[in-house]
């Protein structure tokens, strides 16, 4: 799936992309809290630990900065918001341990659905317009980082989505993996 106009096969006939706006934020930051109570219902206390999102020390603000700081979009089915990207210009500078890129690249710094409407294709759907955001900018590196522990699910998402495993990083403990894809 390494052309990135096609579409998910599960892709919601309503869903919408757009810009997000400062006044998106606080409902990524309801997704990430329930993205974290689902992780924890599932047993992974380990990539974003047991604290609600938004009361983690500053949480709330590292989401408002993605409207100020970087290039958000929000999924909406039927007005609703139930999905965010964040695109960047690299990786988050504030973690050495990802190498950056030996060209222009856009990074995905987030990508969160509401865990309600999860099975859609959405988080695929954000995927896509990534990859299409990232050919506009003439740019033909699109990557992203996640976390690596557990059963290697989240890599597999990715990968499933068109994007190679490049390489492994460790933030103390937490393990990491950064994916790539070429979208010219």
């Amino acid at each position: 799936m390494n052309d990135s106009t096609q579409q998910p096969r599960n892709r919601p006939a309503s869903l919408r992309i757009r810009p997000g706006t400062p006044q998106d934020a606080p409902r990524v930051l309801d997704m990430l809290d329930g993205a974290v109570a689902w992780m924890n219902a599932r047993g992974n206390t380990e990539q974003w630990g047991t604290v609600p999102y938004s009361q983690t020390g500053g949480g709330a603000a590292r989401v408002e900065g993605y409207f100020s700081d970087n290039e958000p979009f929000i999924a909406e089915l039927d007005g609703t918001p139930v999905g965010a990207l964040v695109l960047d210009t690299g990786p988050n500078p504030k973690v050495p341990a990802i190498p950056a890129a030996a060209e222009p690249e856009r990074y995905v710094r987030l990508l969160i659905t509401d865990r309600r409407y999860a099975g859609r294709g959405i988080g695929a759907a954000l995927l896509v317009h990534a990859a299409e955001e990232t050919r506009r900018a003439g740019v033909d590196l699109l990557r992203v980082d996640c976390w690596a522990g557990g059963d290697g699910e989240l890599v597999a998402y990715y990968e499933r989505n068109g994007f190679l495993s490049t390489n492994r990083f460790h933030v103390g403990t937490w393990p990491g993996q950064v994916l790539e894809r070429r979208v010219a």
